[in-house]
């Protein structure tokens, strides 16, 4: 097998095993850097920018992270069937990013519904950066 392959194996672990946010984030960043040599470091001004960046879905809605989870990241949020979502920053909400795959399966499902893709690592390590700035 590739080089290549076990460095990303390796990553994935590490990020599996995350017990922290900023574990995740260094995680993400590993990967983001493998994905992109040109990826330096995670930005927290990014991932602010992220986090409240409307779009638009192919079937005429506009959604954000924000649309959910508040405008506010420390404050709770709602659920589209009105059922609480806990505080997104991990300075609100401690459990918050310290299981790698409840973060990973979120991350799934959320990029989805409000992007109609999949995150890059970039995008998931700048949006962790953005959080982990909001105390």
């Amino acid at each position: 097998m590739t080089k290549t392959f076990w460095l990303i194996l390796l990553i994935l672990s590490a990020n599996a095993q995350a017990a922290s946010p900023a574990e995740a984030l260094q995680g993400y960043t590993a990967q983001a850097k493998q994905e992109n040599p040109a990826y330096k470091a995670p930005s927290a001004s990014k991932g602010d920018v992220f986090f409240h960046a409307t779009h638009q879905l192919g079937n005429g809605t506009s959604v954000s992270c924000a649309t959910c989870h508040t405008a506010n990241p420390r404050q709770p949020g709602k659920t589209r069937a009105n059922k609480e979502i806990l505080p997104m920053a991990p300075s609100a909400n401690t459990q918050r990013f310290t299981d790698a795959a409840k973060t990973e399966k979120w991350f799934r499902r959320n990029c989805q519904d409000v992007l109609e893709r999949t995150c890059t690592a970039q995008e998931k390590s700048d949006f962790i950066a953005y959080l982990l700035s909001v105390k």
